[in-house]
């Protein structure tokens, strides 16, 4: 099978390393099956789409609608290779599978709106899916509505006719969408177990996600409801797309 790549952008050693981790885990991947690449660390190597099954793009502390005046360099670089990227991945149909921040990645890419109106705290949500999102290949299997980990301050408010909702969540109304028939973002991670959340949830304490001394009630909140469907569609884009 040729590999899967997972492009990262967490710049701590701990989230970074139990996301790909995860990634393995619901992917239903060996280690030499997805290679990691940190981007935060240094630019993004020449990727051969015809080498490689697919591409995962984990979460990051990167929001694409700052203002470019207060992007870090590291960001602006980043948000660049990307886009050089999306243009190959969307026009030749790559599989592409990006969670949170492949919202803004692949959002950013379409010309999609993206703000902070629809960001929702750090927790568990339902996410319903569409009439599209129900008969969508990737998503074959799943309830129509389910449980998923969210935390982001920013989210897409409209997307362009170039792509599908395939579905909402009561706070954020995108909340998967597909662009063409194999490019996929989700705001919801797909990725998470309440083991994985809870690490990210220590580490980000002060990111502003929540307030500081609502750091065991978020906790709490997390464990509180199950999240038990989510990590299926990880494993569903690895059976779709290996080669």
């Amino acid at each position: 099978m040729r590999p899967f790549v997972l492009l990262a952008t967490r710049p701590e050693d701990g989230p970074a390393d139990e996301e790909y981790a995860l990634f393995l885990r619901y992917g239903g991947l060996r280690p030499e099956d997805l290679i990691r690449v940190r981007l935060e660390a240094g630019p993004m190597p020449v990727l051969d789409l015809d080498a490689i099954s697919g591409i995962f793009v984990g979460g990051s502390p990167f929001n694409a609608s700052d203002p470019d005046a207060r992007k870090p360099a590291v960001q602006r670089r980043v948000e660049a290779e990307f886009e050089v990227l999306l243009r190959e991945v969307v026009a030749r149909d790559i599989p592409f599978l990006g969670a949170c921040y492949g919202v803004g990645t692949l959002g950013s890419h379409i010309g999609a709106t993206i703000g902070q109106e629809f960001g929702e705290p750090v927790g568990v949500v339902p996410v319903t899916l569409t009439d599209a999102g129900l008969t969508d290949p990737l998503l074959r299997g799943m309830p129509p509505t389910f449980n998923a980990f969210v935390g982001h301050k920013e989210a897409i408010s409209s997307l362009p006719g170039s792509a599908v909702l395939l579905a909402s969540s009561p706070g954020s109304p995108v909340q998967m969408f597909r662009v063409g028939r194999r490019v996929y973002a989700t705001q919801f991670h797909p990725e998470l177990d309440v083991d994985g959340i809870a690490t990210r949830i220590r580490a980000y304490a002060r990111h502003g996600y929540f307030a500081p001394d609502e750091l065991e009630d978020t906790l709490a909140a997390v464990a509180r409801v199950p999240v038990t469907e989510t990590g299926r569609i990880l494993r569903r884009f690895v059976e779709l797309f290996a080669r």
